[in-house]
């Protein structure tokens, strides 16, 4: 892989919470007890007063790091003057029995030494609470405990075989043969030592191994997928299924600038995508899990439906600024919550449908102990979210891409409108609900035309992004993803070109480069490079697509993780990291050129009903 400026992190996780270390062994990311607690540790966010956890060698000669093959685990290997010593960083992840795991919030950090006597020193500066204060420390005989002394009450605790005041000091220490120290949330009942740490390292390597032989991948990008897999299984959350964007917040979209967001939540509308990937891969009991978020978080009836939800299930909390933190690369705001929750977004009503015909096309293939119950419960959450399309559907609205200004009739809202007609159809046809079945294709019918009438730009040759834009938009290319229309119809064919010419960069896509809130985008949008790299191979262009498609993998960093965005011309991976919705996207192009992949042609009938094609 390309050596750029990029984020030289790598995460590591169990499905409860995840940390970035970076390529130097420091912990620069760490929330406890879940994903979206405060921080303890967010050097990311601010260099000086954010705090880190970092494990360093005396004299060092050179730094390495990797994953362990096909898992979680990240591996630094430490080379100094007095010898080698390497550290498996990671959070305990295993089976303990069909549907049950052991995944507490807990940070292993295993050192082994390699060869000679190296010395090493622990730099560990805690700062909870979004760095709001310091800690004190009390000492005890197994363990010491770490207390906020600013902010709402934190504490965690520190285990190691290593001396605990010389560790908590920074103090130089030779290590013995094996060391450990972990960090937890809660105190633990039961004592660590170093056979129990080595077991607990053993057990989570051998899930994630075991998680990769179970799963589906393209046979020539295997570890591209593989990495982005595991990803995604690290982004999800084990308590509820919910699915998170990115682990971090306000990563900057573009370095020095406001464009800076918490990511740390459950996007509803991506719902679809992300059933369809983990169904692909053979996930299907993270495929049911999240499902089963999604059911859970829809309301009944005329209730209001949110675009993104917190892990819990909990409405978003609105945005508050942490003014006392510099930013990442001293770009402010760092901001907590997230405001897009209050918007109208359309789109999310089609998006939801669509999520629900994905899983009902695969459903049939999972194990009867991993289904979610499709009951009349879920028929009745169809109908639901048809009449909020009926309601919606010709309304303008701040559209996929989250415009915080004026609202405006967005192409894409429309389509996702019509994608969840055409799919309400197809499931009341599944479940022989024929009353609906004429009078829903109909409404269909009715949205397509208006896209074809008012998202149509003659002068532009290509679909655009509102109605009377010339502006053109990375999402009409979804428009081949959802079989809007044929693939071969010039429309598309010159929206795919248009799109093409006029918004990819150096081999990079941005979203659109109109100004919009904050200016004119800066910075290509990673996953609008592998739609486009799709839409490039159904129209035929299959040579181009894949060139793009290697040209973007080029650009992961040091262990294969990419970001939301990218610099056009440097090649420097920005905003939240890592970005499910990359991953996600990498994985489905993979399956793109692979095997000419494209899910809506693959018969997936279900038992019990009409096939849903």
């Amino acid at each position: 892989m390309a050596s750029h400026d990029n984020y030289h992190y790598g995460l590591i996780g169990n499905c409860t919470s995840a940390a970035l270390v970076s390529a130097e062994a420091s912990i620069d990311w760490l929330c406890l007890p879940f994903f979206d607690s405060p921080s303890l540790f967010a050097r990311i966010l601010d260099d000086e007063k954010g705090g880190h956890f970092q494990i360093q060698g005396v004299n060092t000669k050179a730094i390495t790091q990797r994953y362990i093959q096909d898992t979680a685990i990240l591996k630094t290997i430490v080379e100094t003057a007095e010898g080698c010593f390497e550290i498996h960083d990671y959070m305990p992840r295993y089976s303990l029995g069909p549907g049950n795991y052991y995944c507490p919030s807990e940070v292993h950090r295993a050192i082994r030494v390699l060869s000679g006597q190296p010395r090493l020193r622990v730099d560990l500066e805690p700062r909870p609470n979004y760095a709001l204060g310091g800690v004190v420390y009390e000492f005890y005989e197994e363990y010491v405990k770490l207390i906020s002394t600013r902010g709402g009450y934190m504490s965690y605790y520190l285990y190691s075989n290593l001396d605990l005041e010389a560790l908590v000091r920074g103090e130089v220490v030779t290590p013995p043969p094996y060391a450990f120290i972990v960090l937890s949330y809660h105190e633990k009942l039961a004592s660590f030592t170093p056979d129990r740490i080595y077991h607990e390292l053993e057990k989570t390597k051998a899930y994630w191994l075991d998680y990769v032989d179970q799963i589906h991948y393209p046979y020539r990008y295997r570890e591209a997928v593989v990495r982005s897999v595991i990803t995604l299984k690290l982004l999800s959350y084990q308590r509820t299924g919910a699915v998170l964007a990115a682990p971090t917040t306000s990563l900057p979209e573009v370095i020095g600038q406001q464009r800076n967001w918490d990511y740390r939540y459950c996007w509803m509308r991506d719902g679809g995508m992300t059933i369809d990937v983990y169904a692909r891969v053979g996930d299907f009991e993270t495929s049911a899990q999240f499902m089963h978020y999604i059911i859970q978080r829809l309301p009944l009836k005329n209730d209001p439906i949110h675009l993104m939800y917190s892990i819990d299930g909990h409405q978003v909390a609105d945005e508050q600024l942490l003014d006392h933190l510099a930013g990442y690369a001293h770009s402010r705001p760092v901001r907590i919550g997230n405001n897009a929750h209050r918007q109208r977004q359309n789109d999310l009503y089609g998006n939801l449908i669509e999520a629900i015909y994905t899983f009902l096309r695969f459903n049939h293939t999972i194990k009867s102990r991993e289904r979610v119950q499709v009951n009349e419960e879920i028929w009745t959450l169809v109908r639901s979210l048809v009449n909020h399309i009926r309601q919606v559907w010709r309304q303008p609205d701040s559209g996929i891409w989250e415009f915080r200004g004026a609202e405006r009739h967005f192409t894409h809202s429309k389509l996702m409108s019509w994608v969840g007609m055409d799919r309400a159809a197809k499931i009341a046809a599944f479940w022989r609900r024929t009353r609906y079945i004429d009078s829903w294709r109909a409404l269909a019918e009715e949205i397509k035309a208006d896209i074809l009438r008012h998202g149509w730009n003659d002068q532009v040759q290509a679909f655009t992004m509102y109605y009377g834009s010339d502006a053109l938009d990375a999402a009409s290319l979804l428009m081949l993803h959802y079989n809007f229309l044929p693939p071969d119809d010039p429309r598309l064919v010159s929206t795919v070109q248009q799109c093409y010419r006029h918004l990819v960069k150096n081999g990079f896509m941005f979203r659109y480069r109109v100004a919009d809130d904050f200016g004119e985008p800066e910075n290509a949008f990673i996953v609008c490079t592998f739609w486009l790299v799709n839409a490039l191979y159904l129209i035929g262009e299959k040579a181009k697509a894949r060139e793009l498609f290697e040209h973007m993998l080029k650009y992961r960093n040091h262990v294969g993780l990419l970001s939301e965005d990218i610099e056009v011309y440097s090649g420097r991976l920005t905003g939240n990291f890592p970005q499910a919705y990359s991953h996600l996207a990498l994985i489905q192009s993979a399956f793109v050129l692979e095997t000419a992949y494209n899910w809506l042609d693959k018969d997936a009938s279900c038992n019990g009903g009409e096939p849903l094609r």
